[in-house]
């Protein structure tokens, strides 16, 4: 039997579509998530004051991810459509970290089957529990594949490299403190020369979803935070709110088109994804 012109086979087909989403994945800047004794802790090397790489979805649920902004930034907005309307049919418990990843994960597999294009995007889905033990972290492949991640996981291009020094470094219960300057030191380490550059406040995305808050775990930590936490003198200027802000609002996901990774323009004003909160 003869094959027709041009065809190619299907294993084909999806290597070229994984290398593809991997290549546009690794040109991001990388997260860090890392659980400390009050909660989950993330850290991303962010440029922008606009767009953000970490965000909140629901009362105790986070999101975070690398790749192209228009792509992860429309996987957010139905996240937080899907917990906002599950939150009000059935209850606000009834929105959990394990569901949404189920979700994103179909989400997906479908793009990266049936599309053309598959979402150059990688991104985690943590949910903070009573207690360390029900902490949850699951990171989100270009292909809907879910992984079960315990203690941290790194996304982006040095990826690789920064979970192999996690898993000497890390431990259970870290402080807050070792956690975020873990973070900063291996986000400034040039994965190809092993030489270290000094990360600054205005430089870095941080959140924590922090266990002992009422309700809404999600704070986002200013500049003058950070440079506390680090040890640096404080600065004049801050990175977003110190506070529980809601995040800057875009179009719902009906297209695919393409744009740039990370881009540094502006955003819309903030829109409130959670109803009553």
């Amino acid at each position: 039997m003869t094959m027709p012109f041009g065809y190619v086979s299907p294993e084909q087909v999806m290597k070229d579509r994984a290398d593809y989403a991997r290549k546009g994945i690794a040109r991001g800047r990388s997260v860090v998530v890392i659980a400390y004794d009050g909660g989950i802790l993330f850290v991303a090397e962010n440029l922008s004051r606009a767009l953000h790489k970490v965000s909140e979805i629901y009362d105790r649920i986070a999101f975070a991810a690398v790749g192209k902004y228009n792509e992860f930034e429309n996987l957010r907005m139905a996240g937080v459509r899907y917990a906002d309307l599950r939150g009000y049919s059935y209850d606000r418990q009834d929105v959990t970290g394990r569901g949404l990843a189920n979700v994103f994960a179909q989400t997906l597999g479908t793009i990266f089957t049936v599309e053309s294009k598959p979402f150059e995007v990688e991104i985690v889905i943590a949910e903070v529990g009573e207690t360390s033990d029900e902490d949850q972290i699951y990171r989100l492949t270009y292909d809907g594949s879910v992984g079960d991640e315990h203690g941290f996981v790194a996304m982006g291009g040095s990826a690789e490299q920064i979970t192999q020094a996690l898993q000497e470094r890390y431990r259970d219960g870290m402080p807050l403190e070792e956690a975020l300057r873990t973070a900063v030191e291996l986000l400034g380490r040039d994965p190809a020369t092993g030489e270290q550059r000094t990360l600054v406040p205005a430089q870095l995305e941080v959140a924590v979803l922090q266990r002992d808050r009422p309700r809404r775990k999600f704070r986002r930590l200013s500049s003058a935070a950070l440079a506390g936490l680090l040890g640096l003198p404080g600065e004049t200027e801050t990175r977003g709110d110190a506070t529980t802000s809601p995040e800057r609002d875009t179009p719902p996901p009906t297209s695919l088109a393409g744009g740039s990774h990370e881009p540094p323009g502006p955003a819309p004003e903030p829109g409130d994804g959670q109803p009553g909160a």
